[in-house]
């Protein structure tokens, strides 16, 4: 399982500031509009149980490899026609089809020359930004009207070509359980609260409510509109760390929705990492998928610059699902889901790097009702990854990656075919770990 850690570090170190080279020896918003189900990874409602609301593994199980692509692959594009056709007020597709905010693009790298160019055609500059944290900046411009993102999309490229040019995609969360559909985002619920020191694990996703299961001190700032507002899948999932690392500094969750259609963007992570790096957070959680863009791209490559190690779930859209993102960035870790008898989720992405394997079925997790619910999907196996690497990584420092990421890689159970491998990484974490 050795060459799978190289690969980690090599990917990280490539990402390191070059004055660091030498020390190491080597990885919006409508409150009238419901919130969208931002679950993409979601199986069909004729897959859910309508009692407990989950999916039923069972009938997963059962398709041939032909039939669960199928099926998954038309699952995903269903939801994201109708994710866009429902939200078009604040939604449009981009070059590639993928949704992103309306009217919007986003240029990273661009010359003074090219912006004048550009304004010179008709865009307008919405936005001049650096990230706090990150030393990245960027603008923002309107599309003109009656113009579609697409098409505006390539013409501004065109006229900087020194720049990154992309559209402000949207990030989904890749759970497979059916939480209730008022739960996404709760403005009614107490949001769990605290303040926490530097060194404290980091949470992009909605926002966490208080709760029994919840036992570390959580630390909350919005990057949407509204936000933050307690959510179930990020209650969920910070009930997971908490269990998993109970003498941890606490919890920074960034929330990233709040009660935006147009929330989950990629401006909004990018931001979030930015928080994050100025609190000096070693490890930080995102169970998001979405596709490549220039900014976020540029955003994990600054915060791992500056020491942070990314651990991201890999999707539930199926063996036919294109590279989820920010999963798929260089030197972020990427994680699968198994059962309670240790196989790979059949619904969880394949063509996503996957570095590890934790439990993402048959635990549970803290819901906004108090209660605990059942959950499922690589969403919740990512923050367990993360909360043992936080246990070998417990502060940033470029130096400790290397050595944190090979007794991480030592403590995994090597699953499948012997060694490193596209369907576990380099094996299960945290096998025993989770509510029950």
């Amino acid at each position: 399982m050795k060459t799978k850690a190289k690969w980690i570090v090599g990917a990280l170190v490539m990402l390191a500031p070059a004055a660091a080279f030498s020390q190491l020896a080597l990885p919006t918003v409508g409150p009238a509009l419901p919130l969208p189900d931002q679950g993409l990874g979601d199986i069909t409602e004729t897959l859910i149980d309508p009692v407990s609301g989950t999916v039923d593994g069972s009938v997963l199980d059962r398709l041939s490899k032909s039939e669960l692509r199928t099926l998954l692959n038309r699952l995903r594009l269903d939801r994201l026609h109708r994710f866009v056709r429902e939200n078009r007020d604040y939604i449009e597709r981009d070059r590639n089809g993928d949704p992103a905010v309306r009217g919007v693009l986003i240029a990273t790298g661009i010359s003074a020359a090219s912006m004048d160019r550009a304004q010179k055609e008709g865009f307008q500059i919405l936005e001049r930004t650096e990230i706090e944290g990150l030393d990245l900046s960027y603008v923002k411009f309107a599309t003109r009207p009656d113009k579609s993102l697409k098409s505006e999309e390539k013409h501004l490229q065109k006229l900087a070509g020194e720049a990154d040019v992309s559209a402000d995609n949207i990030y989904f969360t890749s759970s497979s359980s059916r939480m209730p559909a008022r739960a996404l985002a709760l403005s009614g619920s107490v949001l769990a609260s605290g303040n926490v020191p530097s060194g404290a694990i980091g949470l992009i996703d909605g926002g966490v409510a208080r709760h029994s299961a919840i036992t570390m001190a959580v630390e909350q700032r919005g990057f949407a509109k509204g936000a933050p507002i307690a959510s179930s899948h990020g209650t969920a999932i910070a009930s997971l760390i908490s269990v998993s690392n109970p003498n941890g500094r606490g919890l920074l969750a960034a929330d990233i929705y709040g009660n935006d259609p147009a929330g989950g963007n990629a401006t909004a992570i990018a931001r979030a990492l930015g928080w994050m790096a100025q609190r000096h957070v070693p490890v930080v959680a995102i169970s998001l998928v979405g596709p490549d863009n220039g900014l976020l791209g540029r955003a994990v490559k600054a915060a791992q610059q500056k020491g942070m190690l990314v651990v991201a779930a890999v999707g539930n859209d199926g063996p036919a699902a294109p590279p989820r993102y920010p999963a798929a960035f260089k030197g972020v870790i990427g994680v699968t889901g198994v059962d309670h008898r240790e196989r790979a989720l059949p619904e969880a992405g394949i063509a996503t790097p996957v570095d590890f394997a934790a439990p993402g079925a048959g635990i549970k997790g803290a819901a906004l009702d108090g209660t605990l619910v059942p959950l499922r999907g690589t969403s919740f196996a990512a923050p367990l990854v993360a909360a043992r690497l936080l246990a070998h990584y417990p502060a940033v420092n470029i130096n400790n990656i290397e050595p944190a990421v090979n007794r991480l890689v030592r403590e995994a159970k090597d699953l499948g075919k012997k060694g490193p491998d596209k369907i576990y990484g380099n094996g299960l974490l945290c096998g025993s770990c989770g509510l029950r």
